[in-house]
Parts: structure tokens; C-alpha cells; sequence
């Protein structure tokens, strides 16, 4: 992903079929939601709407129910045959990258588990806050070559408090750091986004995060489509002085999108969020 990663166009009683937009139900009781597509939106507009993508799709999906429950989060992605699979392309590093936030755009992780020799992804994982929650697998099967982002949902009970949207945001702080990003997604082409992180007014140089300078992950408010993102570079022939990493991307329609940056500094993985529109 850097986030998502580079993309490419493009229960069991009838597998969902490309352009379905219901995340389904989980029959182990793991997980279930419905995440219909944007109303202007067409299927292969967006990403990340459904449990099912090309005859693949995310079953079994199971996580802790109650927040500082501790647990395992775990599921499967089984291909046309029916099958799980178990052989991957690797993309910016890994197999398979995990995102998991709240539907309010809140708690945002990017996150990577591993995988049993029965093709079955699991982590430890624990809630800190209540609300429903969305989990995006993103990954290459070798047998395509596709990206597929494949999503489901998790409820977790006890007491939500929406956190508001707010207006649109070009600089933020996080863990000391303030980062900036010059550029805004548009509908009809790409457009570059250029974040630079600084540290008291100074330039930080950015360490190699999952073969690039940073990771991008890109959502619509309300249904958490996915953007198209690419990175305009990788971390070969970086100056490693560089306080900047920029990607371009493409809004499948105009509205409000959720703008999540990865980058690492000294080792630490940071996080940075914004909010932006797309005209």
C-alpha cells in the first residue's frame, strides 16, 4: 500500500459477485455490516466497499466484542475456488496489510498478522473505545497480480461518542511532529499531495517505512471508499536528509476524504491525519 497500496482497476450460499456492496455476515459471528457505495459512485470507481472482489473474499472474521477485552482479531480470504489462499505477491514489503478504523474515521491502525499454514491471518488485539469498526485487507494474490481491498465490519459493545469531522485540515501535530500537506485529491485526474513533517520549525528527515518514505492511506467520509493512492517514490535514492514524501491521487467523486500518513523517524512509526475535499 503506500497506502492504499498500488492499485489496479478492476454464508456461502452465492458467492458475491464483482460490483456487490454488501459486506455480508459473518456466520461465525465474528463480524457483520453493510457498507453501501456512494451515490455518484460506480463499482470500479472505488475500493473497499465490499467482503468480495473477483471471486475473492473475507470470510470468518473474528475479533474481541467488548473494549479491553483482550483477544485475537483473525480471518480468512479464500479466492474462486473457494479456497484460502495462501500464496501472495508481496506489495511495499508485505503479504497483506491490515487497516482497521472506527467509522466515525476515529482510532485509525495499519497493522500486519501473520498467517497460519492453513491460510487463516491472525494478531493479538484489544479495543480501547466502543463504536463499530471497519477491517480492510489489502493485498496482491499471486495467481492475479491484482490488488484487491476487501473489508467487513466489527461491532463493539459499550458506549460511543462520535468524534466530529471537522473543517478540512493542511497541518497537524502528532507525537511532537507538526506535518503539513500542500495539495488536495481531485475528481477527473491526479493530483499531488506533498506532506512534510517538522520538529520546533526544523526539517525531520524521514526513515524508510515499507519501501517508500511514508504510507498513504486515503478514505471517503461515510463509507470509507478508498482512494486511488500511488507513491511518487521509493526510499532507493532518497537524500536521507528528505523531510517530504508526496503521492498522487485520484477522487472517484467530489466530497470529503480522510487522509491517514504513515512515516517512521529514529525508528518510531508515526501516524498523521487529515481531512481534505475533493472538488
Amino acid at each position: 500500500m503506500a497506502g492504499p497500496h498500488r492499485q489496479h482497476p478492476e454464508h456461502r450460499h452465492r458467492r458475491p459477485q464483482r460490483g456487490d456492496t454488501e459486506a455480508g455476515h459473518d456466520p461465525t459471528g465474528g463480524a457483520h455490516g453493510e457498507e453501501p457505495a456512494g451515490p455518484d459512485a460506480a463499482p470500479d470507481a472505488v475500493r473497499g466497499l465490499s467482503v468480495a472482489q473477483n471471486g475473492y473474499q473475507l470470510e470468518a472474521l473474528s475479533a474481541p466484542r467488548r473494549v479491553g477485552q483482550d483477544g485475537t482479531l483473525t480471518f480468512r480470504l479464500t479466492g474462486p475456488d473457494g479456497r484460502p489462499v495462501t500464496d501472495y505477491t508481496t506489495a511495499h514489503d508485505k503479504d497483506l496489510h491490515l487497516i482497521v478504523v472506527r467509522t466515525d474515521g476515529t482510532r485509525f491502525r495499519h497493522v500486519h498478522p501473520t498467517m497460519d499454514g492453513e491460510g487463516t491471518w491472525s494478531l493479538p488485539w484489544r479495543w480501547t473505545v466502543a463504536g463499530s469498526y471497519r477491517v480492510f485487507a489489502d493485498f496482491v494474490p499471486a495467481a492475479t497480480g491484482e490488488t484487491l481491498t476487501l473489508t467487513s465490519t466489527v461491532e463493539v459493545a459499550g458506549t460511543v461518542q462520535p468524534a466530529p469531522l471537522g473543517p478540512d485540515r493542511t497541518r497537524t501535530a502528532v507525537d511532537g511532529f507538526t506535518v503539513t500537506v500542500d495539495g488536495a485529491p481531485v475528481t477527473g485526474g491526479s493530483a499531488e499531495l506533498r506532506f512534510t513533517v517538522t520538529r520546533d520549525g526544523t526539517p525531520v528527515p524521514l526513515q524508510p517505512f515499507l519501501g517508500a518514505a511514508g504510507h498513504l492511506v486515503a478514505l471517503r467520509t461515510g463509507d470509507l471508499a478508498y482512494l486511488h493512492v500511488h507513491p511518487m517514490d521509493d526510499s532507493a535514492g532518497r537524500s536521507p536528509s528528505d523531510p517530504q514524501v508526496v503521492f498522487t491521487a485520484e477522487a472517484p467523486t467530489p466530497g470529503r476524504y480522510l487522509l491517514y500518513l504513515d512515516f517512521q523517524v529514529d525508528g518510531q512509526v508515526h501516524t498523521a491525519t487529515f481531512t481534505t475535499t475533493a472538488r
